[in-house]
C-alpha cells in the first residue's frame, strides 16, 4: 500500500492528445524526463507516463479537450513548490512553466498581469521600481510561480487572509477542461460563460442558492474562512460573489488544478513600506507567548513568528545565533520574531513605541528590543528561515522530510502546540519544530521519517488521525497555506460535514465532468491516499544526498529550459539508485545512458544553485564528482599534461584564435564540426565567428605595475582567459585597462614571475581532471607565497570566475589568503582617489556573473557602472549566461537557452553601453545579444584617460 511501483512505467500518451501539440518535440516520454518530472516539494511520487511542454493557452486548450475525450488524467506543473502532493500525477503532466513567463505591470506598478510560469520574485522585481509589490508573501517567493499561487491561494508570513490571492487577484483567464477558455475580467464575461458553458453556469447559481439558504452552512464557512484556509474548495466564493463567472474565478483560487487551468492572473498589487524594525523575545512559556499575541497584534505588527523550544534548541547551534537565545537550555521557552513596517521614521517609531510598551509588561528572559539595522534583522530572520534548513538538511541518509501546516483561533494556539508535541513524543518523531505565523494562528511542523514499511506507516496514520482530530476539536482548519493536495483529502469531509462536501463534489463535477483534471487532490474516493505513494529518498552521492527537492534551485539553473534542472539532476539520480536497488538494471542504464548529457555534459557547474538551496547544495559538485570518476584517462593524462606547460598552452590557443579570425569562419567551423563528429560534442569546441582573435601574453607584466617603484599593496594575477581571448572590438582588454588605472590611482601591485604558467585551476576542476588540478594548485601557491609575503597582500584577479578559482585554490591548500576581483578592488582602492568622473554612456547595460554573485561582487560591479554611465540597468531577467569555461563552445545550445530572456530584454532596452566582468561571460553575452561586451573596467579607462594625475598618497 505504501511503497510506490519499483520500476518506472512505460511512457505513452493518447494519440488525440499528441497530436493536439503543435511541436511533437515537446512530447516528453522518455524515462529521464519522467523520472524527472516525478518528483515535487511533497513528499509524494508519481511518475507521469508523459510530459507535454505547452506553447501557450490555446493549445493547453486543445490538449484538455483530447484529453477529457481521451480519458487521460491531467496535472498541470510549473514550480513544483506545492508541499501536499497536488503536482504530481501519473499519467498526463503538463509543464506550465516555460511557456507562460509573461510579466505585464499595469497602471504604473497598481496592478499586474502575469501568466502561470512566472516567480513571485520575479513579479516583485519588476514591481519594485514602483515601490509595489504583490500581496501574498510565501516563503518560497524564490521559485513557487504564479500558477501555484493562485491554485493554492497562497498568503505567507505577512498578508494573512487580507492581502492573500483570494484578496487581491482581480481576474483571471481559465481554460475549463472542455477547451473552453473564459477572460473574467471581460464586462460579458457572464455572458460567455452562459453562451459556452450552460450546464457549468446554471450549476454555479445552483450552488450559490443551496449554500446561501443553509444558515448551517453559511455558519460554518464563515467561521472556518475567517483563517487562513486552504482545505477543499474556496466555498466562501459562492457567498462573496453574485456573479457566476466572478464566482468561479474565486473557486478556482486554490482548486489546485482540478477545475481549471489558469493561463493567465491579473492582481492589484499593495505598496511597499520601506521602513521596518525588528526584535526577538523570548517568553518563559508558549502560553505566555500566545497570551501576549491579541496585544500584540492590536499594535498592528507586520509579522509574529513563533518558534518553540524545539526551534530555539536547534537555533542555538548556528554559527551566527542571536544573542537573546543564547545562554540558556530550552525547555519550555518560545521566541517571537516580531517586526513592523512602515513607510516613514516616524510612523516606525510609533509602531515600535507601542510594541515596546506590549512588551515592557511581560516578564521575558530579556528585554526586547527593536532594531532597524540590517544585520540584526538578518540574524533574526536567518533563525526563523533557517530552521527548515537545519532540521532537514541535517536528517539521516535515505529520510524524508515532511513539512506540514495547520490553523486554530489564537486563543487556542498554545493548547495545540502542547497536543502537537504530545504527539511528537508518542509517535517517535523526535526533534521535530514547531514554528509559524502566530498572528494568524498558522503554525508548521516538521516530520522526519523513512516512511517506509508497516510499522512507520502504521505510527504515521495514527498520528495524522489524532492531528486531525487535534485540530478540529480546537476549530481549526487542517489546512493553512499548503493546499490540500493528496495529503488532506481523505479528511475534507471530516472538516466541513457532509453538506458542504457534498457541495463541492458537485462544483468538481460541474468544471470536470469527465474527472480528468488532477485525480485524487482535493476530492477522491479512496481513504488511505494519504499514505500511498511516498518518496523513498535513496542514498546518492553526499554532496547531493540531504535535497529535500524543494525546486528553490530551479529558476537560477542555466539548464532550466534545455535538459534537467539541479532538482532534477538529483532526482534521476536518486531514481537509478531506485532501479539499481529494485533490480531493474535496464532503467538504470537507461538513465545512466541519457544523464551524461542531461545531467553531466549540460550543467553549468556554475554554483547559482547553491545561492538558492536551503540546505547549501551545490549540485555543480556533484557534478564535477561525476566527471571525476567518469573522466577519459587519456583527457585527463593530456590534461595533467597541459597543466604542466600552461604557459605555451595558453600561446597556442590565443595563435589559434587570431589565425581563425583572419581565414572565413566556415572553414573553421567545418573543421571543428568534424572534429567533434569524431572525438565527441564534449571534447572539441565549436568555432564561430562571433569569437575574438587571441589575446596579448602576460609574461611581460611580471614584477611591478601601476605607480612604478611604489610598495605593492596586492598580488595581482592577470586572468589566462583574458590572455587567451583577445578584447572586445577596438578595446584595449581589462588587463590594459587595470594597469593603466593603478597608475592614475598612484597604486601599485606586483605580477609573480612565471604569470605565464598560472591559471585559477577552474578548466580542471569543471572537467573533473583531477590530477592536472594539483599540479596546477602547487604551482600557484607556491608562486603566491613568495609574491604576497605569505599572505599579507591581498590578491586580486581579473575576472571574476578566476578571482573565485584562486579564492578555492587557497581555502583548499588550508591558507588563509585574501582574495579579491579587480572590481572590487578598483572601487575600494582606485575610485575615491580618481575623484570626479564624468560618464561616457547614457545607460549601460550590466550582467552580473555567476562568480560575481557568489562572491558579493555586484554592488561594486554596480558602483563602477556608476561612475561611467548615466543610467545603469541590470536586466529583470538576468542569469547565468552558462558560457561556463569552455561549455558555451562545446555547447552552444546551453547558452542559447541560458540567455533567451535576458537577451530578448536587452535588445529591447537598446542601451548605449553593455558590459560585465568576466571574459567568457562578456564572449556569451554578446552572442546572445549582438551587443558588445566589455569589461566594465575598460569603460572606466576611457572614462578617466582626461583626468589629472592623482595626489601622492
Amino acid at each position: 500500500m505504501t511503497t510506490p511501483s519499483t520500476t518506472v512505467p512505460a511512457g505513452s500518451i493518447a494519440p488525440a492528445v499528441a497530436a493536439a501539440v503543435a511541436d511533437a518535440s515537446r512530447i516528453k516520454t522518455r524515462a529521464i524526463d519522467r523520472v524527472a518530472y516525478a518528483s515535487d516539494a511533497s513528499h509524494f511520487l508519481l511518475t507521469p507516463r508523459a510530459i507535454v511542454v505547452a506553447e501557450d493557452a490555446a493549445e493547453v486548450a486543445a490538449v484538455l479537450r483530447a484529453a477529457s475525450a481521451a480519458g487521460s488524467r491531467v496535472t498541470f506543473r510549473s514550480g513544483g513548490t506545492s508541499l501536499s502532493g497536488q503536482a504530481s500525477g501519473d499519467d498526463l503532466l503538463i509543464d506550465t512553466r516555460r511557456g507562460f513567463r509573461r510579466i505585464d505591470v499595469l497602471d504604473g506598478g497598481m496592478r499586474v498581469r502575469v501568466q502561470p510560469g512566472a516567480t513571485v520574485r520575479q513579479v516583485n522585481a519588476r514591481l519594485l521600481r514602483h515601490s509595489r509589490r504583490l500581496g501574498p508573501d510565501p516563503a518560497s517567493e524564490v521559485a513557487c510561480t504564479i500558477g501555484g499561487v493562485v491554485a493554492n491561494n497562497s498568503s505567507g508570513m505577512a498578508c494573512g487572509i487580507t492581502e492573500n490571492t483570494y484578496r487581491t487577484l482581480e481576474s483571471m483567464v481559465i481554460v475549463l477542461p472542455s477547451g473552453t477558455t473564459i477572460d473574467t475580467g471581460d464586462p460579458d464575461a457572464d455572458t460567455h460563460l452562459r453562451n459556452r458553458e450552460p450546464d457549468l453556469f446554471e450549476g454555479l447559481i445552483r450552488l450559490q442558492r443551496r449554500v446561501r439558504s443553509n444558515p448551517q452552512s453559511v455558519a460554518l464557512i464563515e467561521s472556518q474562512f475567517a483563517m487562513k484556509n486552504t482545505m477543499g474548495y474556496g466555498i466562501n466564493a459562492l457567498l462573496d460573489f453574485d456573479s457566476p463567472v466572478h464566482a468561479l474565478a474565486h473557486l478556482v483560487i486554490g482548486s489546485e488544478g482540478t477545475l481549471a487551468f489558469v493561463a493567465e492572473a491579473t492582481f492589484r498589487t499593495v505598496p511597499i513600506k520601506p521602513k521596518t524594525t525588528t526584535t526577538l523575545a523570548v517568553f518563559p512559556t508558549l502560553d505566555d507567548a500566545t497570551r501576549a499575541l491579541p496585544a500584540l497584534v492590536a499594535t498592528e505588527a507586520a509579522t509574529l513568528e513563533l518558534m518553540d523550544a524545539t526551534s530555539i534548541r536547534v537555533g542555538q547551534s548556528f554559527a551566527d545565533a542571536p544573542a537573546q537565545i543564547l545562554g540558556f537550555s530550552p525547555s519550555t521557552e518560545t521566541a517571537l520574531l516580531i517586526e513592523y513596517h512602515a513607510t516613514g521614521d516616524d510612523e516606525l517609531a510609533a509602531l515600535a513605541a507601542r510594541g515596546a510598551d506590549v512588551l515592557g509588561s511581560i516578564a521575558l528572559r530579556a528585554p526586547a528590543v527593536f532594531s532597524s539595522e540590517v544585520e540584526a534583522r538578518a540574524t533574526a530572520w536567518k533563525l526563523r528561515k533557517g530552521l527548515y534548513t537545519s532540521v532537514a538538511g541535517a536528517r539521516p541518509s535515505g529520510t524524508t522530510a515532511l513539512l506540514e501546516d495547520i490553523v486554530v483561533p489564537v486563543p487556542s494556539l498554545a493548547s495545540t502546540c502542547d497536543g502537537l508535541q504530545l504527539l511528537f513524543e508518542r509517535y517517535g518523531y523526535r526533534d521535530s519544530v514547531i514554528f509559524g505565523h502566530a498572528k494568524d494562528g498558522n503554525i508548521h511542523f516538521m516530520l522526519t521519517d523513512r516512511f517506509e514499511g508497516a510499522e512507520a506507516m502504521a505510527r504515521f496514520s495514527g498520528f495524522t488521525e489524532e492531528m486531525v482530530d487535534l485540530v478540529l476539536d480546537a476549530g481549526g482548519n487542517l489546512k493553512a497555506e499548503h493546499g490540500t493536495g493528496r495529503v488532506m483529502a481523505p479528511f475534507v469531509r471530516r472538516q466541513y460535514g457532509d453538506e458542504l462536501y457534498g457541495v463541492m463534489r458537485e462544483l468538481k463535477r460541474l468544471c470536470d465532468p469527465t474527472g480528468i483534471l488532477n485525480p485524487g487532490v482535493i476530492i477522491g474516493d479512496d481513504p488511505h491516499a494519504h499514505l500511498r505513494d511516498f518518496t523513498h529518498a535513496e542514498p546518492i552521492e553526499a554532496e547531493a544526498d540531504r535535497c529535500v527537492e524543494c525546486g528553490y534551485c530551479e529558476p537560477v539553473c542555466p539548464s532550466k529550459d534545455l535538459t534537467l534542472t539541479p532538482r532534477q539532476r538529483i532526482v534521476v539520480r536518486r531514481a537509478t539508485a531506485r532501479a539499481e536497488a529494485s533490480g531493474d538494471h535496464a532503467l538504470a542504464r537507461e538513465l545512466d545512458r541519457d544523464y551524461d548529457y542531461a545531467g553531466i555534459d549540460t550543467c553549468a557547474v556554475d554554483g547559482m544553485c547553491a545561492t538558492a538551496c536551503p540546505v547549501l547544495i551545490d549540485t555543480g559538485s556533484l557534478i564535477k564528482r561525476l566527471r571525476r570518476e567518469e573522466a577519459n584517462p587519456v583527457l585527463a593524462a593530456g590534461w595533467k599534461a597541459a597543466a604542466k606547460v600552461w604557459g605555451p598552452m595558453t600561446r597556442v590557443g590565443s595563435v589559434a584564435l587570431t589565425a581563425a579570425d583572419a581565414v572565413p569562419a566556415r572553414l573553421v567551423t567545418a573543421a571543428t564540426t568534424a572534429g567533434r563528429a569524431l572525438l565527441g560534442a564534449d571534447t572539441v569546441p565549436t568555432y564561430a565567428a562571433d569569437l575574438p582573435g587571441g589575446g596579448p601574453a602576460r609574461r611581460g607584466r611580471a614584477g611591478l605595475l601601476g605607480a612604478g617603484a611604489r610598495a605593492p599593496i596586492a598580488v595581482y594575477l592577470p586572468a589566462c582567459v583574458n590572455s587567451m581571448f583577445g578584447a572586445a572590438g577596438d578595446g584595449i582588454g581589462v588587463t590594459a585597462a587595470f594597469t593603466r588605472l593603478l597608475a592614475r590611482a598612484g597604486i601599485s601591485v606586483v605580477v609573480p614571475e612565471g604569470i605565464e604558467t598560472l591559471c585559477c585551476s577552474t578548466p580542471w576542476t569543471s572537467k573533473g581532471y583531477a590530477a592536472g588540478r594539483d599540479v596546477m594548485v602547487r604551482r600557484v601557491v607556491d608562486s603566491v607565497r613568495g609574491a604576497s609575503r605569505n599572505g599579507e597582500l591581498v590578491i586580486v584577479s581579473d575576472g571574476a570566475s578566476c578571482t573565485e578559482g584562486f579564492a578555492h585554490i587557497f581555502d583548499d591548500a588550508g591558507l588563509a589568503y585574501r582574495t579579491e576581483d579587480a572590481v572590487d578592488f578598483v572601487a575600494r582602492e582606485v575610485l575615491p582617489v580618481l575623484g570626479d568622473i564624468s560618464p561616457i554612456v547614457d545607460t549601460l547595460v550590466l550582467h552580473p556573473t555567476c562568480s560575481s554573485t557568489q562572491m558579493g561582487l555586484n554592488p561594486a560591479l554596480h558602483t563602477v557602472g556608476d561612475a561611467v554611465a548615466h543610467e545603469v540597468r541590470v536586466p529583470d531577467a538576468w542569469g547565468c549566461c552558462g558560457f561556463a569555461g569552455d561549455r558555451g563552445m562545446l555547447h552552444p545550445e546551453l547558452t542559447a537557452s541560458a540567455t533567451a530572456a535576458e537577451a530578448a530584454e536587452v535588445r529591447a532596452l537598446d542601451a548605449d553601453g553593455h558590459a560585465s566582468c568576466n571574459r567568457t561571460c562578456e564572449l556569451g553575452m554578446t552572442r546572445a545579444t549582438g551587443k558588445e561586451y566589455r569589461h566594465v573596467l575598460e569603460l572606466l579607462e576611457e572614462a578617466t584617460r582626461s583626468l589629472p594625475a592623482p595626489q601622492s598618497r
